[in-house]
């Protein structure tokens, strides 16, 4: 029974880790954008940094294992174009124009965006509770965005698109990688369409800027170097060992702790302002996705 409490408690430990960490990236990038960088440069530098880590983590996970078909690699090509390429970029760029609080929120909405697709290619059936779930978090968001959209304009308007975006990004790739995760293992799959999304932003980089673009201050590098360690590398293997021991849907709702760490951390090391309509947004958001995603696991 010990050893199970402890299993247990490592889990949520690991869970809420690796939530907290994947919450830093939002705050790492506006903090990087102060030195003037523009989201190609910053993107590029990320998964050039990562790149190692998600080559070796392919590398483990294909010990033993049997080669990928043509068919298997045109699939990871998607996913990781989709999945981390497109839906990295978007984000990237959309925290130009927003708080990394409200893209947070934003971001948080992929479970409800994977049941939508799940509606329409699959014939998944969507609830009461779900849509309950649906107005709450979606109503919260609003809440949040009207307030920010009456003193930031039509910027904020633009870049929460393009953090939906992302997010509808991101929600295709889980819709879709189920049978691949299958057959492939989720480390592997990860470990190779990560990669792929690696090479895509260096090469979007080469191809979009000159080289004297790399020429970006220290603290730039710094900052790319802690983007894509502690809060890219580190937390998916966080995450999937929390999953290991607690499963996915306890995991999901340890993960909820990632709204309200951004929200702490920009506040504390981006001086963003903090409202009453944020803190009803956040709850509201919060609870919406917490009703939805008992419902969506159940």
């Amino acid at each position: 029974m010990k050893t199970a409490e402890r299993g247990i408690g490592t889990g949520l430990m690991l869970a809420a880790i690796g939530s907290i960490a994947f919450s830093g990236k939002s705050i790492i990038i506006k903090l990087a954008y102060r030195y003037g960088v523009d989201a190609v440069t910053l993107i590029m530098y990320r998964m050039l940094f990562a790149l190692p880590l998600f080559l070796a983590m392919a590398w483990w996970a294909s010990k033993n294992k049997p080669p990928l078909s043509g068919r298997d690699w045109l699939h990871v090509f998607g996913l990781g174009f989709s999945g981390y390429y497109l839906a990295s970029f978007l984000d990237f760029a959309g925290l130009t124009y927003i708080t990394a609080s409200l893209e947070r929120l934003i971001i948080y909405l992929t479970p409800t965006l994977v049941l939508l697709l799940e509606r329409v290619v699959f014939g998944r059936a969507i609830t009461k509770i779900h849509l309950l779930g649906f107005a709450l978090s979606y109503g919260g968001l609003l809440l949040v965005f009207g307030h920010e959209v009456s003193f930031a304009g039509s910027e904020v308007a633009l870049g929460m698109l393009l953090v939906f975006g992302s997010a509808v990004s991101y929600a295709l790739y889980l819709t879709y990688s189920g049978e691949l995760v299958r057959r492939l293992g989720s480390l592997r799959l990860v470990g190779l369409a990560t990669s792929v999304a690696c090479v895509l932003c260096i090469t979007q980089f080469v191809l979009l800027r000159p080289l004297q673009a790399a020429q970006v201050p220290s603290e730039v590098l710094w900052l790319s170097l802690l983007n894509a360690t502690a809060c890219t590398a580190v937390p998916v293997l966080l995450v999937m060992m929390a999953i290991e021991r607690i499963g996915s849907r306890l995991t999901a709702q340890v993960g909820m702790v990632g709204p309200l760490s951004t929200i702490l951390m920009g506040i504390w090391l981006l001086a963003e302002p903090v409202s009453y309509w944020l803190a009803a947004g956040t709850a509201m958001v919060i609870t919406g996705i917490y009703v939805f995603s008992r419902t969506a696991r159940g």
